[in-house]
């Protein structure tokens, strides 16, 4: 029997979206599917995060967090 392949997709508990028009532009910040606020820079999303009992240890870690639109370093709109 052929065993067929099935890909990983990691789901994170954080998803980071992209980031938003405003005075200062923020990013959505959702946890284990939930909306939980809006952060300006990195540290609001290590805040959110340690709120709800999560500590990222490498903000690189797609099994931990996503970013959408950009990555860690994009907090402003193109």
């Amino acid at each position: 029997m052929t065993e067929v392949a099935t890909p990983y997709i990691s789901r994170p508990r954080i998803l980071v979206h992209g980031v938003q028009p405003g005075s200062p532009p923020f990013r959505i910040v959702e946890i284990d599917g939930e909306v939980v606020g809006e952060a300006k820079t990195v540290i609001d999303v290590l805040e959110a995060a340690a709120a709800f009992g999560i500590n990222v240890h490498d903000l690189d870690d797609p099994d931990v967090i996503r970013w959408v639109g950009g990555d860690k370093f994009t907090w402003t709109v193109h």
